[in-house]
Formats: structure tokens, sequence, C-alpha cells
């Protein structure tokens, strides 16, 4: 397929333009600089500024871009981009493709979503059928779907692919713990009773193939792994495969000292479930948390 992605430079977004080239498939970066190669095609989100043209030529377009909600402290400036840097691109993308006659149009659009939409579920298992949760990043999630529907509305397979917590050591989740664990200086967030919905960045990948490749399926996607722990669960598996302790519980108002504003989504419980990979058969390289952390300490 000739795919067409935004967000392409990112953490996940690198990792899924190289396994959908050794597949074969042929993809163009959306960038906001001039081009640098034959790959690349410029716009402008923040001006809804993107060439019909370069959109009529894909098959499938796949957004995963967006401000990183953990790469800085939390302040009103840094709420704004992490809402725009999702909502400008995901809109231009979606009335762009809508403009297109109907035999231009690609026939699919993957756009990123985050199970933040379900805010805080406490201990309560869900699926992608549970409605939008409180706080901000739910309401985030909720305009950032919303956006989609103008090519939704032209007849295009929209997919909101709702990403939990990709492993890798690398970055994500997993990247800015390693040091504390390794010096024995880290722990439990809080009362660790919180729920993460993680995913190994292979089953992450086969996923994002997955569901590419699935025609049936349209909607929102929970892209997590089978079993959710709880943060207190995870500590202490990743302090067992590293070999360190992590007796040194944070406390929320540490937290709240050092994280501002994102310290409240840090804490909070999201125990979500893959329903829809499941019910389509989906197959996890990784289906427990030992396997998926034993992979991104040791994966290339």
């Amino acid at each position: 397929m000739r795919i067409l992605m935004a967000g392409a430079s990112g953490f996940l977004g690198t990792r899924l333009v190289d396994r959908l080239t050794a597949d074969g498939h042929q993809v163009t970066r959306l960038v906001r600089r001039p081009p640098r190669t034959a790959d690349e095609r410029q716009w402008n989100p923040a001006a809804a500024q993107l060439d019909p043209a370069v959109v009529a030529e894909a098959d499938a377009v796949v957004n995963l871009a967006g401000a990183g909600v953990s790469d800085k402290r939390w302040n009103d400036e840094y709420r704004q981009l992490i809402r725009s840097s999702r909502v400008d691109t995901t809109t231009t993308l979606a009335i762009t493709i809508a403009g297109l006659p109907e035999a231009d149009r690609p026939r699919t659009l993957l756009n990123s979503s985050a199970v933040g939409w379900y805010g805080n579920t406490g201990d309560r298992a869900v699926e992608e059928d549970a409605p939008a949760g409180e706080g901000f990043l739910a309401d985030v999630c909720r305009v950032w779907e919303a956006a989609t529907r103008p090519a939704e509305d032209a007849g295009v397979r929209v997919v909101r692919l709702r990403i939990g917590l990709p492993l890798h050591r690398d970055g994500g989740l997993l990247k800015p713990q390693l040091l504390p664990f390794r010096l024995g200086i880290a722990g439990r967030l809080g009362s660790g009773r919180q729920w993460l919905p993680w995913i190994s960045m292979a089953d992450w990948l086969d996923a994002a193939r997955f569901v590419l490749d699935r025609d049936d399926l349209v909607g929102p996607v929970n892209l997590v792994g089978p079993a959710p722990v709880t943060n207190a669960e995870f500590t202490r598996e990743l302090a067992r495969q590293l070999r360190r302790p992590a007796i040194v519980p944070i406390p929320a108002l540490a937290l709240k000292v050092v994280l501002g504003g994102f310290a409240h989504e840090a804490l909070t419980s999201t125990r979500v479930l893959p329903g829809v990979l499941t019910g389509a058969g989906f197959t996890y390289r990784h289906p427990t948390l030992a396997a998926a952390l034993h992979a991104a300490l040791t994966a290339p």
C-alpha cells in the first residue's frame, strides 16, 4: 500500500515506518519543515495547510502526531500544546480527506488516540464501548477523536487507536524509569494500586498492522496487552528483571511537586482490555508483563 503518515519521527512512528517499509509498503512522511528526502511532503497543520494531491496519492493515512504528554512539566501553555498538536493534525487530515472526490480518497484513516479516553476507571475493567471519562486527557481524547468525523462521514474507514503504554527501553513509560531502578532508588508511585495498560512494542506494531489490514475493523480499538497490572505489580516485575531493589515508594505529593499537573494523570488507574483485538483473533507475542518487559529490555 501507499501510506501517508503524520508523526513519523516520533517514538512509535519511526518504528512503524521501519516495519511498514520492511513489509513492502511505500510510506510518505508529512513534515513541518521543508522536505529533505523524496519520501517527505510538507504541511502546516496549525494553519490547516495540506496539499490535497498529497493525500490523494495514498491508499491509507496513519496519524500518530502529538506532543508527548510526559515530555515536560505541565503548565497552561503545555496543556494547550498537548491538545492542539493532536486536534489540529487530525482536523487537517480529516477535512482534506473528506474534500477529495470519492475516487481519490484513501480507503482508511488510522488515527491515534489514547487510553486516557476512559479517565480513572479504578478497579473496573473497560473495553471500547465504555464512555469517555473525566479529566484533562479524557477531554483531549474526546475532541481528538471527534476531529476524525469529516473523514468518517465521507465514507472512509476510520479506526481510532486508543494506545496504552508501549514498552521499550528507548522511550515511553520505561526509559525514564531505568536509571532510578538500576540505582536502587525506585519504587511504586503513590499507593501503587492504579492499573497500567501496557503493551509490548512488538505487539503494538503487530496490532497496528493487523488493524490496517482488516477492513472490517472500524471505530475505537484498544492497543493494549491482554493482562493489565497495577503499578505495584509493574514495579516488582521490573525490579526482578533488572535484579535491583525497588523499595523507595514515591509519595503522591512528591509527584505533584515534580510533575505538576501531569501527576494526577500518572496516578490515574486505567484498567483497559483489548476487546476488539481479542474478538478479531489477534495473537500476542508477549501476553504477560514478564514477557513484554524481557523483550523491552533485550530487543534491539
